[in-house]
């Protein structure tokens, strides 16, 4: 019973820390987890994303959609198979992410002391 105490109290400081995130830089989260995980890799399927990130394929289609409406990525068509659909950064999104800072001073108390 307690640890679920605890995770609920980390939830909530994830969930706080979420909201000021997303005001500050317009994006949640799973956005930012992709923009990351793009800027690791030249190029991702959205297959390879959802894979990355955790995602059910529905979810990580709506992370991408998001995105994509905010000139984060683009979409690149596969050389060899014309059907697949590959994902990089935009110069905008790269912006983005290189003017994204989470610092430690900036998150809860809970969050601090699990980092």
């Amino acid at each position: 019973m307690e640890n679920l105490c605890k995770l609920r109290d980390l939830q909530r400081a994830i969930a706080r820390f979420e909201i000021s995130f997303e005001k500050e830089y317009g994006i949640c989260f799973n956005e930012g987890m992709l923009l990351c995980s793009l800027a690791k890799n030249e190029k991702l399927s959205s297959g390879e994303l959802s894979e990355i990130l955790g995602l059910t394929c529905s979810n990580t289609s709506k992370v991408i959609a998001s995105v994509e409406k905010k000139y984060l990525i683009h979409r690149v068509m596969g050389l060899e198979d014309k059907r697949q659909m590959y994902f990089s950064l935009t110069d905008k999104g790269l912006s983005l992410l290189g003017n994204i800072k989470c610092e430690y001073e900036d998150m809860p108390e809970l969050l601090k002391r699990v980092l």
